[in-house]
This record gives structure tokens, sequence and C-alpha cells, in this order.
């Protein structure tokens, strides 16, 4: 298959196109970055492109047998109002030139990024993909990149909309942050420890996506995360265990708040997740639960 990645230079898109490559598709990764490939590969092409411009990129799209969409700003940064627009931007731009290029000939399957944050503080309610967005910014946000999204849909195309839940991987993303905080003895909780954390391993990221381009039958959106979530002070008592350090420290919530702004707000709240779609759908998991997947991580 013909595969196309937008973000596909970032961390969970080149461990995407490390695992089609080996199954002998070929994939176009775009990004923005201008440094050489992090794969050598001869099926693979990488564009450095700004996403959000329609342009010459588009023409892969209208090409390809299957595009997962990734791209966006980092949510990882303190929210300026400049800041938020380019997050807004870096999505609902980037999904509407990839759903403009799709053919108009033939369907195409298309996995679009979005994230747990759709949901908003959810408290102690176990959270399924039929529970409605929030009504703050990042909900809104979710909201519309999902819209955009499902406007592929009336041409025939089928859409998955992959809320993403926290992706632990060696080579970038949560773990390798968490884990350099943890090995200077500077890890724990964040505010009081109470916030479920919804996490997920990459390589069941990448095992969901196979899952689901072999069963044709689903679409719409899919919870990407692990069926067992840990409270935010679980998590930082795995942490602290697999890499043998104290996970004592705490990071106030004041002092989030004072140092963060607006994005403190993602790291204090939280979803008690459940992946209901794919766990109906017969997936199985190969790290269900944290101590083993850090295990993993760690070795």
């Amino acid at each position: 298959m013909k595969i196309v990645i937008t973000g596909g230079t970032g961390f969970i898109g080149t461990y995407l196109s490390r695992n089609f490559l080996k199954s002998g598709h070929a994939v176009t990764a775009f990004g923005t970055r201008s440094s050489p490939a992090a794969i050598d590969h001869p099926d693979l092409t990488q564009i450095s492109v700004d996403t959000t411009r329609p342009g010459p990129w588009q023409d892969h799209v209208a090409v390809a047998d299957v595009v997962i969409n990734l791209a966006g700003k980092s949510i990882f940064k303190r929210w300026s109002p400049t800041y938020k627009e380019q997050l807004y931007d870096s999505r609902i731009l980037t999904t509407r030139h990839v759903v403009a290029a799709l053919p108009g000939d033939r369907p195409v399957t298309l996995f679009s990024a979005s994230a747990m944050g759709y949901y908003g503080n959810r408290k102690e309610d176990p959270v399924t993909e039929k529970e409605p967005p929030a009504d703050d910014f990042l909900g809104r946000l979710c909201r519309d990149w999902e819209t955009k999204a499902q406007l592929a849909e009336k041409n025939g195309h089928r859409v998955i909309r992959m809320r993403l839940g926290v992706v632990l991987g060696r080579d970038g993303g949560a773990f390798k942050q968490m884990a350099t905080v943890f090995r200077r003895f500077a890890g724990g909780t964040v505010g009081d420890g109470r916030q479920w954390f919804p996490w997920i391993h990459i390589r069941d990221v990448a095992g969901a996506v196979a899952h689901l381009l072999a069963r044709p039958d689903m679409s719409g959106p899919v919870n990407f995360c692990a069926p067992e979530p840990l409270r935010n002070r679980g998590v930082a008592k795995a942490f602290g265990h697999a890499l043998n350090r104290p996970a004592g420290l705490a990071a106030p919530s004041f002092m989030l708040r004072l140092i963060l702004g607006e994005f403190s707000e993602t790291l204090l709240v939280g979803q008690r997740a459940v992946p209901d779609e794919l766990l109906k759908s017969g997936f199985t998991f190969r790290f269900p639960r944290l101590d083993v997947a850090l295990a993993n991580l760690v070795g």
C-alpha cells in the first residue's frame, strides 16, 4: 500500500513509518524538519513542508491508500494567545487540506489524530468513545479537528478518529521526558496526584492501527489508551520503581498554574478513559499494564 503520514517525522510518525516499511509498504512522511530522515529506506519519501498551506504535497495524498494525519504543534508549552492560534491552525488547516486532497474516485482510509483532551475533566467517571466533548479550549480544538476529518466521509472515505492518550516509547514523547526527570531524582506526583492518567505504549498504537486497517467495518472515534489507567500518583510510583528512583517529590498545583498558565490544567485533570471500541473489536494489548510497559521501555 501507499501510505501518507502528516507529522510523519515526529515521534509517533517515525515509529509508524518504520512499522509500515518493515511490512513492505511505501511511505511518504511530511514534516517540518529539514534534517536528514531518521530512517534510511528506499521506500520512504520524506518531505519538509508546511501542511497548513495547500501545495504540491497534496498530490501524494491523492494517490494514497491510507492517510495518517498526525500533524500539529505540541501542546506541551505555555499557551499564549498567539500559540493557541498555532495549536488550532496547525491541526485544523492541515486536516482541511488533507481532506480536500483525497481522491474522489475511490475510498481511502483516513486515520486522523485527536486527543483525550476531547473529554476534558471527567473526574471519576469511566470515559468511552460515546462521551461528548468538553467546553474548554482543548475540548473545542479536538471537536473541530475531528469535524474537519469527518468531512471525508461525505465522499465515501473511512475515517477513524484516534483519541490518543499519552504515548510512551523509548525514542521521544512523554516517557523520554519523564524518565529524564526521575533519573535526576526530581520525579513525583503532579498536583494532588488523584487525576487519572490515560496512557498507551507506542507498540500498541502501531498494533491498533494495523488491527483497524484489517477491520474495514470500523470507523468513528477510537480511544487509543491502555485498558488499565492509573492515577497520577500511581504513575509516579511505577516510574520510580522502573527506574530505581524515589518518587516522593510533588509539583504543587499553584506552582504549575504560575509557571505554565492555562496549559497547567491539562496536567491537573485527567480522564479515566476506556478503549471500549478496541476491546469490543477483539484487539489484544501487548502492554495493558504500566509496570509491564515501563519494564519494556527501560529494558
